[in-house]
């Protein structure tokens, strides 16, 4: 007996089905199938021939690859008994539960001791498919690894793309030819890390940012995942995600995935971005305010960084309000001791000697700036030269010989204890003082990776926000070490890159946003030479890369010209006035004709309206700019276009193209076809395009 079910959107069908009741199996994924599609005919469609030096029959690739069923490759599931002995399930069908966009399908291994259960969901808005498995035991049991529901992957495809990085340098993509055997990414740093970003995109033959066939993946958890592209020896490919093995550590009678995130596209990587960007924005993170713009940041960290005095703090609010500043941020430094980056972590007290009146002065004054206030606090860490584990040196995790990251160790968040002091350390100054933002920052990597860490930290922020559901939470980790739909189910922005060199952060930023949409992502105007790689940047350049996303500001304001602080202020008040559409609108990567321009099109829900930022990383390869061609917009439209920044123009340009002299008015066919031609200029520029559907 065969059943199958399918989940649909306007762009993409999924199909499972099952024969004799075993473990399902994906038998469709990708374009939108006709309604009336006989989905039962799928199933011995799909099937692959037999030849010799293979089994009889080919053993399926389910949902949960069984090594008990001889599958050629990487099973869905290592288990053991609480005594180490393996287990190896069989399982069988048992129930399905279907309704609108949501297929619940369990199953049951043999000897009755395992209930397997995998929940689809599909969300017609965003256009993103979410799954997730559930492990139930009879007994105690020891998990060695559970992925999430597994999917194949398409056959007319010759690569995979993943994400890499580092302090100052995250998300960089990794193209990696498809061959037979693994392709395997595991991160056991547990969290999330600058170093595998939880991505996988799956491009078809020929596919670019804007045209063909895309399968993207992401895996939302905080701890640390384990990543399996392989390729069958018959041919087939499968994809696994899962929390990165061997992280459950204690035995239980109940396991779970975290949900993985899936999308088909089939105009290029920028659909599989505007899935996930819808996904994450309408979604997954839950808004304090989600009618309220969100505010132009200033951040104090590179101004000031532990040396903090009342007299410049409210000098640099000041100039930070009349640049356009809306929200001032006091990072780390605030509290008893903390006089450099090797003590007092984990005491949070306010000091006395740098706040004789406590925050409260401070914030009087930025409030009445018409800034709202926020603090930076690390509660997962402490540093051994600290009260606290001087007082409770058995809070931390790991062993008393480990190496440090940043001088300092990880609390260990699996104790009650230690999530309720921290709960009442962080709720004291949040209950006490006019707090509307807190930058949660993460500096160090785990000693061991642990997945009830994770959860712990959930705990945490989750108490803290069901108690002041007025605060907004940034997720840091040393910069962009801890981004992942997990977090951002509790958090509202993150904290990209510690980088705030602008040339670094329009490479970041733009692999970024396959995931991630602007409003959550923090993008700041840094200091004229840039603290973490030395570059000297013009204001211009800065402030246009940081009006890419939420935008902010973190440098020293008194280092500002008067020219500058002129050109930072306009910028600033273009954002505002077009932040509210910009934080809903979908980022797409252009398909640059030269790799060192770096573009994208940030267009309307609506699609009445885009901005193009060009970014110019390097010197051209030829003498003038290729076109830049468009997409997403309506063929038989005009759109009245205008170059924004045409003040910006070098005197070495001395042609005449059309955005350089005025607005123009272009049909989307022209646009998407041809492209625009902008003007020449020198390397590390902006270009900032209007463009209005008439």
């Amino acid at each position: 007996m065969i059943r199958t079910w399918r989940l649909d959107d306007s762009r993409q069908t999924l199909v499972l089905g099952t024969r004799r009741g075993s473990l399902a199996e994906v038998i469709y994924w990708g374009a939108r199938l006709p309604d009336d599609e006989d989905i039962d005919a799928l199933y011995p469609a799909h099937a692959i021939d037999v030849t010799g030096g293979m089994l009889d029959r080919n053993p399926s690739l389910s949902i949960c690859p069984e090594a008990a069923r001889t599958f050629p490759g990487q099973p869905g599931l290592v288990i053991h008994h609480a005594d180490g002995a393996p287990m190896l399930p069989k399982f069988r069908f048992r129930t399905a539960e279907q309704d609108e966009g949501r297929l619940v399908l369990t199953f049951r291994d043999t000897t009755g001791m395992l209930t397997y259960t995998a929940t689809f969901s599909i969300d017609g808005h965003a256009r993103v498919i979410e799954a997730h498995a559930r492990l139930e035991c009879a007994e105690p049991m020891r998990l060695h690894w559970l992925a999430a529901p597994v999917l194949p992957a398409p056959q007319l495809s010759d690569e995979v793309i993943d994400f890499s990085g580092r302090w100052c340098g995250e998300f960089r993509m990794n193209r990696t030819p498809w061959s037979p055997g693994i392709r395997c990414r595991e991160n056991r740093t547990g969290r999330t890390g600058h170093e595998h970003f939880p991505g996988l995109i799956i491009p078809g033959r020929g596919t670019t940012n804007t045209q063909g066939d895309a399968w993207a993946f992401h895996y939302g958890w905080s701890g640390g995942h384990k990543m399996l592209a392989e390729e069958l020896p018959d041919g087939r490919r499968q994809i696994q995600f899962g929390h990165a093995a061997g992280t459950e550590t204690q035995v239980q009678t109940t396991f779970e995935t975290a949900p993985l995130y899936v999308v088909f596209s089939d105009d290029g990587i920028s659909g599989c971005a505007a899935a996930f960007q819808r996904c994450l924005r309408d979604r997954i993170v839950t808004w304090p305010k989600p009618e309220a713009p969100r505010p132009v940041h200033y951040n104090c960290w590179e101004a000031v960084y532990f040396d903090h005095n009342l007299p410049d703090l409210k000098d640099i609010a000041t100039r930070a309000a009349a640049l356009g500043a809306e929200r001032f941020v006091l990072d780390d430094g605030w509290f008893r001791g903390r006089d450099d980056d090797a003590s007092a972590l984990g005491d949070w007290v306010i000091d006395s000697r740098k706040h004789p009146g406590g925050l409260m002065p401070l914030i009087t004054h930025v409030r009445g700036l018409g800034m709202s206030f926020g603090l930076w606090f690390e509660p997962e860490m402490a540093t051994p030269d600290s009260d606290l584990l001087r007082a409770r040196p058995d809070w931390a995790l790991g062993d008393a010989d480990q190496t440090l990251g940043r001088g300092q160790m990880t609390l260990d968040m699996a104790r009650e204890d230690v999530r309720a002091h921290l709960y009442d350390r962080i709720a004291a100054i949040l209950s006490e003082n006019a707090i509307d933002y807190i930058k949660w920052d993460h500096n160090r990597v785990l000693p061991v990776p642990d997945a009830a860490q994770t959860r712990g930290s959930y705990a945490l922020i989750d108490r803290l926000r069901a108690a002041f559901p007025h605060v907004e939470i940034e997720s840091c980790a040393s910069g962009g070490g801890r981004i992942d739909f997990g977090i951002l189910s509790r958090a509202h922005r993150v904290w990209l890159s510690d980088s705030n060199d602008a040339l670094e952060r329009l490479r970041i930023q733009h692999n970024a946003a396959i995931f991630l949409p602007g409003a959550v992502t923090g993008s700041h105007v840094g200091p004229r030479k840039s603290h973490t790689s030395g570059r000297m940047s013009d204001i211009r350049f800065r402030a246009w890369v940081a009006a890419q996303r939420h935008m902010g500001f973190e440098m020293d304001p008194r280092e500002l010209t008067d020219e500058e602080a002129q050109a930072l202020t306009g910028v600033t008040a273009w954002w505002k006035a077009n932040r509210n559409w910009m934080c809903r609108a979908d980022i797409l990567r252009l398909d640059s004709p030269d790799a060192n321009i770096i573009a994208e099109q940030q267009l309307a829900e609506d699609g009445g309206r885009f901005v193009v930022f060009a970014g110019q990383a390097g010197t051209l390869r030829q003498i003038a700019p290729r076109p830049l061609r468009l997409t997403r917009l309506c063929l038989g439209a005009m759109y009245r276009i205008d170059l924004v920044n045409r003040g910006d123009v070098s005197r070495l340009s001395r042609g005449r193209p059309l955005l350089k002299t005025g607005a123009a008015t272009l049909s989307g066919q022209y646009l998407m076809n041809h492209g625009l031609i902008l003007p020449w200029a020198f390397p590390e520029t902006m270009w900032v395009v209007e463009g209005t559907r008439l």
